[in-house]
């Protein structure tokens, strides 16, 4: 194991905490509790206490939201919206996550619902769960080393991690932590520049490449100047309170990075290393972005020998162009409302972007915070999900263990809602188990609706 690997390891007492028992069946290695069998041959259906007792500092998070409810009071505030703020009004962010709650379940019942398994297949690999961490740029500034935890936490759990081009810590470095990571590219509208980082990129071994589309200039985000964070970092009075009135973040991220690895650089937007995060002289690779169009992809994909995935795609149109320039994937997203305000949610396109995906995959991202919208995205034709901010919480809350938590917490979700929708598996999730609640309290069929 490497020196970085060793830094990100839990404590014995938690790495024990999170570890299933040998030969633990798959609902009970998720912390789930189920009948037993005595040695009596007799029938136990009380439900028995888990395995696997939640650390005491983690007691008060039962769901996704209650990372964000914690890192709000450990985090300074421009740090904490820099991860939770959305462009101008907040449409964006709101419209996304309240599109989960314009569909309601219809359960079938006594169906048999036992041995329930929410692994997928997604690009000839299987998956513990549908869902998996997007890229989340600047992550080692919100938790100490927070792209390797995720990382690790991703691979313990058998789930996809995407690496951001924003991260601070080197690619070849992440893939070292976990092989099965991808990386998500910001790119400039330069085929030199691309074909360098492409290349670095394989050389490193990943095996996937997201490339985002969502991004020829940064979205108005007024909540960052509010907040008094700024890109590079200026040491204001206002910024220099809140870092010295929160000690846990300054002493356990800020301190730690500086006394261990040196001033953070963005490593990873291109081939080359980039300037360090904190440098008043700082210019990422933000000049051309508006210059990057299909041709730029289609040259991509003659290059690329890996899985490609094109993220921050709404609009059909899109979405068909993706295929027909020989994309794997795509990942419909509104980057979390962080880039343009009032766009669609992409919940409310994904039906008629699945309908006509062929052999592409679909991911769909932003909004997701329950395993009841996983099953509502799944079953409206999704392949797979990706959750964001509450596991970059998670990581910057706990660690390794943290993040963990929250991935068992979701995963314990899914594993409940199937059974209670009347599904055994992933693949028995179809629309007639949603119902499009209108606003006029008309409800329509799913695959009438869409």
């Amino acid at each position: 194991m490497t020196s970085q690997q060793t830094e990100i390891e839990p404590a014995a007492s938690e790495a024990s905490t999170f570890s299933p028992r040998p030969g633990t069946a798959p609902g009970i290695a998720a912390g789930l509790a189920a009948p037993d069998i005595t040695g009596q041959g007799q029938l136990v259906t009380s439900l028995k206490r888990s395995q696997q007792a939640t650390p005491h500092r983690f007691r008060d998070l039962l769901a996704l939201d209650d990372f964000e409810r914690h890192a709000r009071r450990r985090l300074p505030p421009m740090i904490f919206q820099y991860v939770a703020g959305a462009v101008e009004t907040g449409t964006s962010l709101r419209r996304a996550r309240a599109a989960y709650d314009d569909y309601a379940l219809l359960p079938r019942m006594l169906r048999d619902v036992s041995g329930r398994d929410q692994s997928v297949q997604l690009f000839g690999r299987t998956y513990a769960s549908p869902f998996g961490i997007p890229p989340l740029g600047g992550a080692a500034f919100i938790g100490y080393r927070a792209d390797l935890v995720l990382a690790e936490a991703a691979r313990q759990a058998n789930i996809p991690m995407i690496l951001s081009a924003s991260s601070l810590i080197r690619l070849e470095d992440v893939h070292a932590q976990n092989r099965d990571a991808w990386f998500q590219a910001y790119l400039a509208g330069d085929q030199a520049r691309i074909d360098r980082l492409v290349d670095r990129v394989a050389a490193a071994g990943y095996g996937t490449l997201v490339v985002t589309a969502d991004t020829p200039m940064l979205g108005n985000r007024e909540h960052n100047i509010r907040s008094g964070f700024s890109m590079p970092i200026r040491v204001t009075p206002k910024v220099a309170w809140q870092a010295a009135t929160h000690p846990r973040w300054l002493l356990g991220v800020v301190a730690q990075t500086f006394l261990r690895h040196g001033a953070p650089h963005f490593e990873n937007t291109e081939a080359e290393r980039g300037p360090p995060m904190m440098s008043q002289q700082s210019v990422r690779n933000t000049v051309a972005r508006d210059q990057l169009s299909w041709r730029h992809v289609q040259a991509i994909r003659q290059r690329w020998n890996g899985r490609l995935l094109i993220k921050g795609l709404l609009a059909p149109a899109d979405a068909h162009m993706a295929r027909e320039y020989g994309a794997d994937g795509i990942i419909l997203s509104n980057h979390g409302g962080r880039q343009l305000d009032h766009t669609v949610a992409p919940l409310h396109v994904l039906p008629e972007i699945a309908a006509r995906k062929g052999a592409m995959k679909v991911i769909i991202d932003s909004g997701i915070r329950r395993g009841t919208d996983v099953i509502k995205a799944i079953a409206l034709g999704a392949d797979f999900v990706l959750v964001g901010r509450p596991l970059l919480y998670a990581a910057a809350l706990g660690g390794v263990a943290g993040a963990q938590h929250a991935i068992r917490l979701l995963q314990q979700e899914i594993d409940r809602d199937l059974a209670l929708i009347g599904a055994r598996r992933i693949t028995d999730l179809e629309p007639g188990m949603l119902r499009h609640v209108a606003q006029g309290g008309r409800q329509h069929a799913a695959s009438e609706q869409e």
